[in-house]
């Protein structure tokens, strides 16, 4: 996953502003480690680690990349998940000083499948063309997984030494939603390896651009929770010809109509209190000032009342649930003895799935209804945005495009930072790749991101692994 700007935010950038950072040169790795970050770019997006085809052949690729700068094998482990043995995850440490924890970075090798008929350009191959490399996985995230490589062996030549160690986590599938062989196997089997102070995660954040101008790096500190329950209704059926009040559809339909008119309590945590002050700032009249009310530590409830119209803004300021999908009966010439509705939610970091069952069957109001949770829930606490990090992130950010704003956001997507964050460590989604918001490629036909924009990630990776690490 990456992460997807809002557009009532960018609108608002735009409007306010006039003119966001124009796109100027911005600083780059020195000519080597450019070579070094095009090379592992270029091999890893020629694999086609894809769900079905494995991961591995890229977390050997790196190992050895990994090897050949030096890292020994002590600090470098690959791991085949029990059950996975087509996946693999890589973990290499660059050591500090030891003071304090480390600081985790993480990335998924994995991508989404992609058929060569579909596009014009071969997928798996990293393609040069027009000012952008072109391939599956060159936007989501095998840039990024480039960038943390050659940025950790550049440290490493350089014979920095930092305070505390640098531990990289090159894991499988995320994109599947099978954690089973990635970074929740990893939290969970071998945690020793992982276990850090705070992480960054270039899986989410990172710089939105639009029409040749950059708006704002995102710093994603948080994200809802996904939960999906399933509503059933049941009853003995019967004949077409024989209608009964008991309709299982009418009485279900009766249930989604209440729950349509169910709105959560408005909720805000550190992330969109953070949020809606930054906001505030590039905003004028009743919507600047319903945003300073927001902000502030009590909420004013007829502010996020007017905020709440608009939908982005909704989502953000409390726990959402929609139906999303319907099934009933099973021959037109009979009572239905089954229906049955998907309720998917998006829970605020601290919501319980018990506390979003328990006002789902309040908002129903019908014991004939059931609600069960349709699949297991993963579910992390906000990381808070705090002075620290809001200050590393802006040092290095001003360095590389001086006057760009720093945004905390909260996804209503889902990440791997959800088990980092489950088992109590801070996670960060961060990453220095810019691309135009109105032409987002992740996942789709032609996925690409800028030349330009690559060879910045790689410095941004370098400067902020550097900057979080401590001075050598």
């Amino acid at each position: 996953m990456h992460f997807k700007p809002c557009a009532f935010l960018v609108a608002s950038i735009l409007a306010v502003m006039g003119a966001a950072v124009p796109v100027t040169s911005a600083p780059v790795p020195p000519p080597d480690n450019r070579k070094l970050a095009r090379a592992i770019f270029e091999e890893i997006i020629d694999i086609p680690s894809t769900d079905t085809r494995g991961t591995t052949p890229v977390a050997d690729a790196l190992a050895k990349r990994f090897a050949a700068a030096g890292f020994a094998p002590a600090d470098m482990r690959e791991l085949t998940p029990p059950g996975f043995p087509h996946h693999a995850d890589l973990v290499v440490r660059l050591k500090g000083r030891t003071q304090g924890k480390p600081v985790l970075w993480i990335g998924h090798t994995d991508v989404v499948e992609a058929k060569p008929e579909d596009w014009t350009l071969p997928p798996f191959r990293l393609t040069e063309k027009g000012g952008y490399f072109y391939g599956r996985g060159t936007s989501d995230m095998k840039n990024d997984d480039a960038a943390m490589a050659a940025a950790l062996i550049r440290l490493r030549q350089e014979h920095f030494v930092p305070a505390r160690d640098i531990v990289v986590a090159f894991t499988a599938n995320e994109e599947s939603g099978d954690a089973a062989d990635g970074m929740q196997w990893l939290t969970h089997a071998h945690r020793e390896l992982i276990d850090a102070a705070a992480v960054i995660n270039p899986d989410s954040g990172g710089g939105a651009m639009q029409h040749g101008r950059r708006l704002y790096l995102g710093l994603q500190t948080s994200e809802k929770t996904y939960v999906t329950f399933t509503l059933e209704v049941t009853n003995k059926g019967g004949h077409s010809s024989q209608p009964r009040p008991d309709n299982a559809i009418y009485e279900l339909a009766n249930g989604l109509i209440r729950l349509s008119h169910f709105d959560f309590p408005v909720a805000l945590n550190a992330t969109t209190r953070a949020y809606f002050t930054k906001m505030a700032l590039l905003q004028s009249g009743h919507t600047r000032a319903d945003m300073l009310a927001l902000a502030g530590a009590a909420t004013d409830a007829r502010a996020a009342t007017r905020l709440s119209a608009t939908t982005e803004y909704n989502a953000l300021l409390r726990t959402t649930c929609i139906a999303t999908m319907l099934a009933a009966g099973h021959a037109e010439n009979a009572l239905p003895a089954r229906a049955e509705a998907t309720i998917q939610c998006r829970a605020l970091p601290g919501d319980t799935v018990d506390g979003v069952k328990k006002a789902l069957v309040d908002a129903l109001a019908d014991p004939a209804i059931n609600v069960s949770l349709a699949e297991p829930v993963a579910a992390g606490p906000e990381s808070p945005p705090t002075p620290e990090i809001i200050a590393a992130v802006s040092q290095v950010s001003n360095s590389m495009w001086p006057g760009l704003p720093v945004i905390p956001v909260m996804d209503a997507g889902a990440s791997d930072s959800v088990y980092t964050r489950a088992i109590g460590m801070p996670s960060y989604g961060v990453n220095g790749a810019f691309n135009d918001i109105d032409d987002m490629r992740a996942h789709g036909r032609d996925e690409r991101l800028p030349v330009a924009s690559f060879y910045e990630d790689v410095e941004f990776t370098y400067r902020l692994m550097k900057k979080l690490s401590g001075a050598g």
